[in-house]
């Protein structure tokens, strides 16, 4: 047996049942696995939200430069100075006396303020607590356990000066750690996975006659949705893929929990990260018809070039049969191109600037909302609408086309237009007498944000402040595009607060270089402190409108 510091090895009777120090081994792995599970709560998350793909997780780790790795660093090392110093005041060096754990509980107390924080931290998308990663979880905290258990054992055996202070190191594992158990549980999740994709085609079967549409695009997939969602229900019985219910498992869940045998329209979102995606939501649900809503630098990181984003978007057009309706978005120039690519013959290109089958002509833009007439084969019809925006009527012309291809007359769909309301966060107009707050915050892109400074504009008479972080997850074109936001912010705001530091220095740029009063523009960490400024900006004597244009998704902060 090693002996470092004169003390007799105490391995030969480590295992003994009856010494106290195998039973606070064993208390202090257990204790020490349900902690390290609470500190992985945000690696878990952004594993989560990155579709259990590691690409995601990784990209995770180089935006943040290790922001949260530095943290558990920080935290071993405040632990670990704590051990020792209270080791050495203790003289637990040549004792076996329980003093060597008083160490642990400035590390038990450090880690807990730690898992406080995280937690209080807003969050966009907070981790969700599915049956995968409660299987995750699970496998983690067995682990931990072991792990925890195993360095306590060898520095018992071989470094005695940290015998159970070893535990305080420990945090540091995590980043690997839960990359690790995910790969390791990935075979029996893959099972699962084909079990319930194999449930949802067999019972998908049973609805023969079911019209499944599947709505694809770098953005605008949820707005027209909903927009297809209140059109439809004016002929048929329509279920709609809820929240971003637009993965694998989230359409087999649609499929199988929300699906009921009354339902005559299927209305499926499908989301990609990376190229293969929508064809594997397209062997799941086999949609009818598609809708292109657009190809543009959305997640560019994880799918390495716009053309592969195109390809994705193409697969769609792929995955539905030859005689589907597909509608492409005309004001998008990479959907344009899908539609002069698409083979198929019942295709339709819609937007504000295409006279083709459906059209919008006299279009009115008020702080009230959007009058225009409806143009569909010759048909009119004047229509009215809550929402604002280039986008929203874009949707909307897309959403009718569908519509009246699938026999929705033209009086029916200037009904339901006339009922829309807007999508949360989407471009949402809230109004007050002395504040109206313009809700753009979920997820903004290029072309989105351009229609939300122009509603910004539309408001007069009253002072103009938007809260942004700036556009992300664009790659190489993120840097230009939050330039030129700038640029456009510049000349329809009068105050503009920059929320976090990813796209500050491309938003000064544009702001800056178009002659915006330095003055007023305010830099803030995260969105809880431009909320603060804001207040501190908004007086009683004058009228406001605020934009809050986009939010960080989890994986920014």
């Amino acid at each position: 047996m090693v002996n470092f510091f004169g003390v007799e090895s105490i391995l030969a009777s480590f295992f003994d049942v009856g010494n106290i120090h195998f039973i606070l081994a064993i208390i202090i792995s257990i204790a020490n696995a349900g902690l390290l599970c609470l500190l992985s709560g945000k690696f878990l998350q952004i594993l989560q939200l990155s579709g259990y793909k590691l690409s995601g997780y990784r990209v995770w780790l180089r935006d943040t430069k290790g922001k949260y790795i530095s943290r558990l660093a920080m935290l071993c090392f405040l632990s670990l100075i704590c051990v020792l110093v209270t080791n050495a005041l203790f003289d637990t060096y040549h004792s076996e006396a329980l003093f060597s754990y008083l160490g642990l509980i400035f590390y038990f107390y450090f880690a807990i303020v730690l898992i406080i924080y995280i937690v209080n931290t807003p969050q966009k998308t907070p981790l969700v607590q599915t049956r995968r990663m409660a299987r995750l979880t699970t496998l983690l905290f067995i682990f931990y356990m072991c792990i925890t258990f195993l360095l306590i054992w060898l520095a018992t055996e071989y470094f005695y000066i940290l015998r159970f202070g070893i535990v305080v190191l420990t945090p540091i594992l995590l980043p690997v750690v839960v990359p690790l158990c995910h790969l390791i549980i990935v075979p029996l999740e893959l099972l699962i996975r084909k079990s319930y994709v194999r449930k949802a085609k067999k019972r998908l079967k049973k609805y023969p006659n079911l019209i499944k549409i599947g709505i694809t695009g770098s953005y605008g997939k949820t707005s027209v949705k909903h927009v297809l969602f209140q059109i439809l229900s004016e002929k048929y019985n329509v279920c709609m893929s809820p929240h971003s219910f637009n993965t694998p498992m989230g359409l087999t869940k649609v499929v199988l929990n929300y699906l009921k045998p009354e339902h005559e329209v299927l209305i499926a979102e499908m989301g990609a990260k990376q190229m293969g995606d929508i064809a594997e939501l397209c062997d799941l649900i086999s949609p009818n018809h598609a809708i292109i809503t657009s190809v543009g630098s959305q997640h560019l990181e994880t799918f390495g070039s716009v053309e592969n984003i195109k390809k994705t978007k193409n697969e769609l057009v792929h995955g539905v049969p030859e005689d589907a309706i597909i509608v492409f978005n005309g004001d998008n120039e990479g959907s344009k191109e899908l539609y002069e690519e698409c083979l198929k013959p019942n295709k339709y290109l819609v937007g504000l600037n295409e006279k083709g089958y459906v059209r919008a002509e006299n279009i009115t833009v008020d702080e009230d909302g959007t009058k225009f007439t409806l143009v569909i084969n010759k048909k009119r019809k004047a229509c009215s609408t809550k929402l604002i925006g280039e986008h929203n009527l874009q949707n909307i012309l897309m959403s009718a086309c569908m519509a009246e291809k699938l026999g929705v007359n033209i009086h029916h769909i200037a009904k339901a237009i006339g009922e829309l309301t807007p999508v949360a966060h989407r471009l949402e107009v809230i109004k007050s007498e002395s504040v109206v707050v313009i809700d753009d915050a979920y997820n903004s892109n290029e072309e989105g944000s351009k229609a939300a400074v122009k509603v910004l504009g539309l408001f007069e008479g009253r002072i103009k402040i938007c809260v942004t972080p700036g556009l992300v997850e664009m790659g190489a074109e993120e840097r230009r595009a939050n330039i030129e936001l700038g640029e456009r912010l510049s000349k329809a705001s009068d105050y503009v607060i920059i929320v976090n530091k990813v796209n500050e220095e491309a938003l000064l740029t544009g702001l800056l270089k178009s002659g915006f009063d330095e003055n007023k523009i305010i830099k803030t960490e995260n969105l809880t402190e431009a909320k603060i400024k804001l207040k501190e900006i908004m007086t009683n004597e004058e009228k406001y409108v605020v934009l809050f244009e986009n939010d960080l998704p989890d994986n920014y902060t």
